[in-house]
């Protein structure tokens, strides 16, 4: 079973409010990044934290389960071990999302999927003109080092620790905007 987690938890300090309850073109940010991953994975945990309740709301009706990190402030990397350790026990691998990065082109999740079948590698990754991304597809071997994280390093340091297990899928775009300050917000209206 191919999962996803979308990282929905965090503070949005940059913004100066919830950057994912933002209206983009009429729907709100996070329900992009959900959007885009649903249709490509059999199970999918939105890992919420103190805006839990008004992201449940904008997600309404989507096929979505969800794991509430109770401690959001200690940063991506704890809010991605709170939704690895609620994947179901036949997850075989996961992709962990941005919940802030609501335009990732519509070809990057299954040209992941079939860089996985194909190369039998443990991480899959997306490289946007040289430039490494997300979102990241983790096979269950690395469920362990996933749900080891902390702080706010996110899941880098699992991707880094042995290159021969990653695969690099290459797009020639531009990384997708992740939504951290009033000005990115303004840029995605005009793309």
């Amino acid at each position: 079973m191919i999962a996803s987690v979308v990282l929905a938890a965090g503070f949005a300090r940059r913004m100066g409010r919830q950057k994912l309850l933002l209206d983009l073109n009429g729907t709100p940010v996070v329900r992009w990044s959900v959007d885009a991953v649903l249709p490509h994975v059999d199970d999918c945990v939105v890992v919420t934290g103190q805006d839990d309740a008004a992201v449940r709301a904008v997600l309404r009706g989507l096929r979505v389960r969800y794991a509430v990190n109770p401690r959001p402030q200690d940063g991506q990397g704890s809010s991605i071990a709170v939704g690895v350790a609620a994947l179901e026990p036949t997850t075989t691998a996961v992709f962990v999302v941005l919940g802030d990065q609501p335009r990732t082109p519509a070809d990057v999740i299954p040209s992941l999927l079939t860089a996985r079948r194909r190369s039998g590698k443990a991480i899959v990754a997306p490289s946007y003109r040289g430039v490494r991304g997300t979102p990241v597809l983790f096979a269950a071997e690395t469920f362990p080092e996933l749900r080891a994280l902390a702080g706010d390093s996110g899941a880098r340091a699992v991707v880094m620790a042995h290159p021969e297990r990653v695969a690099v899928v290459e797009f020639d775009v531009a990384m997708p905007a992740d939504v951290d300050t009033p000005e990115d917000f303004a840029r995605l209206h005009v793309q």
